[in-house]
């Protein structure tokens, strides 16, 4: 039996190694399944410090079933509260954000929670600011499906745009 030479097993270990990263590692970090539905890229976007709030999105929620279902609240350790927001311009063409219920997940249909959308996830109370490249994690309650634990990347958007402060 010839031995393989240490620098080969080096190299082919490394390989290896990239090999399983990228067939793994970016679907098992950021996707995760609940039943029908697939939650992808649960993200939440950096906080001054200070900050009393901040907030968390879903590149989308995407219900794979024949029935609907809802995402009906989450908890976080790393806010004293969450709360499912809706923006809406009212009657004087200014933006509010107001807490609702729930959000409905069609059948066969993908909701996006995405910065500067129409839903978030406000994270009321931060126990501490939210930095760039942390990571925490989020409960997210549905109707039907039951909770979900997801991990949250604190990430500043691609684009730069919709950072904004949630002082209410």
């Amino acid at each position: 039996m010839n031995p393989v030479p240490h620098h080969r097993r080096q190299i082919l270990g490394g390989l290896a190694a990239l090999w399983l990263a990228a067939a793994f590692g970016p679907v098992a970090a950021h996707d995760f399944k609940l039943g029908p539905l697939r939650i992808d890229h649960p993200y939440a976007t950096p906080t001054p410090p200070g900050a009393a709030n901040g907030a968390a999105y879903l590149r989308g929620i995407h219900n794979t079933g024949d029935q609907p279902d809802r995402l009906v609240g989450a908890t976080t350790p790393v806010a004293r509260s969450v709360e499912i927001h809706r923006s809406v311009i009212d009657a004087q063409n200014v933006m509010r954000m107001r807490a609702i219920d729930g959000i409905a997940l069609p059948p066969k249909a993908e909701l996006r929670l995405r910065h500067g959308g129409e839903h978030h996830l406000m994270l009321i109370g931060l126990k501490q600011p939210l930095k760039d490249g942390d990571r925490f994690p989020m409960t997210l309650r549905f109707e039907k499906a039951g909770e979900r634990e997801v991990m949250v990347w604190v990430q500043t958007p691609r684009d730069g745009a919709g950072v904004h402060q949630h002082k209410h």
